[in-house]
């Protein structure tokens, strides 16, 4: 910019000193130059005067300096940005130095003994950011983190889900090692104190052990305070423990294709074609259309309304254009366990994940792709935890109508519960299947062989993934308890059925809805008068 600029500033004197010149040339060649033959050519005009040699000269001095002008800017304007950029680099150091990363300096295992010192500081720092000595200012009274409390035999917890009971023995061997740890600790401190040298005192064990609190905050650690009997009735001894929690480090960064990862559906039959025409509504649309990568093979038991799922399934296959299923027709009492087995086994093709599915269930497209990701064969099997949804009858009685049920699947306490007690639900790879030994076909009817599996992959080097999913719901339907079932299975079966038609709230409205009605024509009667 700065070149272009100095040579529009010069080209008026350049034009004059190119008139000057080509005068001067003319005058000489005028003067020295005389007429040659026909035969000759004509010479090129000299030009080795003086005065066009300055002028050259004048004009390439003058350019040259403008190039040396232009090379000293520049290297001015290099200097200034190596300047900030170190500048920069500077300030970033210390911002690192300030704030060192987990990950690269406190964990670095280069230098031991600062790897070690710098784990101690995040450690000691871990119980200064908690509610340790100090209380944290709270925004709502729901933001406040509960204590639950223990003894020697149980444990009182508030968040107990559908399998857990507000005082039990902990079952969980990590929460039972954990508190047996903290009280075992908390006695070698009380006999051996800081600071009384060889000084008698009490000697405690676990029997003076009378409570214990203890809270975690994810990302700090785990606050224990428990009470000791003392010397006299009226006197205790408190420890107060803090279990931190280290940096997070990286464990794994890879990448997963599940392009050519195949879903085989296993859905064990029995009627309900109905229900059936429902399931695969669903199927169709989250199955074959989103998803694509999928086969469903259906175990039905008997002859009774075979015809009519059989020809939903030819209906679906011809109207979506989908071949990729399997119907295996067995004249038997129905097994859910069998059938699942029957259908697992009968798969001939390369290992294939296996969903074993029931006809009320409805999932999404996301939640197949859940069940590719949490399965892996001889690592991982999938336990999701599905939403169980409640009677829409009761859930929406106050409607004027029951929404349509896309509508009715959103996850609320007052549409419905995680199924936390349930198993039926699940993906594994069906080579594990097999290796775990499948199903136990002993088991008739409903309810039993899902905890039998589960068990035995819980007693296997396998990773039993269990976790509340999104996209995986039961549908309510009325529930029969056959009295051919066992006493077991009839009071699972009957707790499951309670457990399905509404919330606490829900049942209590009905359950008082006389006096509800009562009162509210007490105060219908009581506003006419006034």
């Amino acid at each position: 910019m700065m070149l272009r600029r100095g040579f529009i500033l010069f080209l008026p004197r350049l034009v004059g000193l190119l008139v000057v010149a080509c005068c001067s040339v003319s005058i000489v060649y005028m003067l020295a130059c005389t007429p040659k033959g026909d035969n000759q050519q004509l010479a090129f005009p000299r030009v080795h005067s003086s005065t066009v040699k300055e002028g050259y000269e004048a004009i390439l001095q003058e350019r040259e300096e403008q190039h040396r002008n232009y090379i000293i800017s520049l290297k001015k304007q290099i200097a200034q940005l190596k300047a900030e950029l170190q500048g920069r680099s500077e300030q970033l150091k210390n911002v690192q130095d300030q704030y060192p990363d987990p990950l690269d300096n406190r964990l670095d295992h280069s230098n031991t003994e600062k790897a070690q010192a710098n784990l101690l500081a995040f450690l000691r720092s871990q119980v200064d950011k908690a509610e340790v000595h100090s209380g944290v200012k709270l925004s709502t009274e729901y933001a406040a983190v509960p204590f639950e409390s223990f003894t020697l035999q149980k444990v009182y917890q508030l968040e107990t889900g559908l399998t857990r009971h507000p005082e039990e023995k902990p079952v969980r061997k990590d929460k039972r090692d954990e508190l047996i740890e903290v009280i075992e600790l908390a006695v070698g401190s009380l006999n051996n104190p800081e600071g009384e040298g060889n000084a008698k005192h009490h000697m405690y064990t676990a029997s003076d052990f009378v409570e214990g609190i203890y809270r975690t905050e994810k990302d700090k650690g785990t606050l224990y305070e428990l009470t000791f009997k003392g010397d006299t009735k009226h006197q205790f001894k408190k420890i107060v423990l803090f279990r931190p929690f280290g940096p997070v480090m990286k464990v794994k960064n890879e990448n997963v294709n599940m392009a050519d990862t195949l879903i085989n559906v296993i859905v064990p039959l029995a009627k309900r074609a109905s229900k059936f025409r429902q399931f695969m509504q669903n199927f169709r649309e989250m199955g074959i259309q989103q998803d694509g990568r999928i086969h469903l093979t259906v175990v039905y038991f008997g002859k009774e309304q075979m015809n009519e799922v059989k020809s939903i399934l030819e209906n679906t296959s011809k109207s979506a254009n989908f071949k990729n299923f399997t119907f295996i027709q067995l004249n038997e009492e129905f097994s859910r366990g069998k059938g699942l087995d029957i259908g697992a086994r009968f798969w001939k093709g390369n290992n294939v994940v296996l969903f074993f599915c029931d006809v009320d269930i409805y999932f999404t497209a996301e939640f197949l792709n859940s069940c590719r990701l949490n399965t892996q064969p001889g690592k991982k099997v999938f336990y999701p935890v599905l939403f169980s949804q409640y009677n829409p009858s009761i859930i929406y009685g106050h409607h004027d109508s029951i929404p349509s049920l896309e509508q009715q699947l959103i996850i609320k306490k007052e549409t419905g519960f995680w199924r936390d007690f349930g198993f039926g639900m699940t993906c594994q790879y069906r080579s594990d299947f097999i290796n775990i030994g499948g199903f136990d076909l002993d088991i008739k009817g409903w309810g039993g062989e899902d905890v039998h599996l589960y068990r035995k992959y819980l007693h296997s080097n396998l990773i039993v993934i269990r976790t509340p999913v999104r996209g995986l719901f039961h549908l309510w339907h009325e529930k029969q308890c056959l009295d051919e079932l066992t006493p077991e299975q009839y009071k699972m079966c009957m707790q499951s059925k309670a457990m399905n038609e509404a919330s606490h709230g829900q049942l209590g409205m009905l359950v008082f809805k006389q006096e509800i009605e009562t009162h509210l024509h007490r105060q219908k009667l009581s506003s006419k008068k006034t």
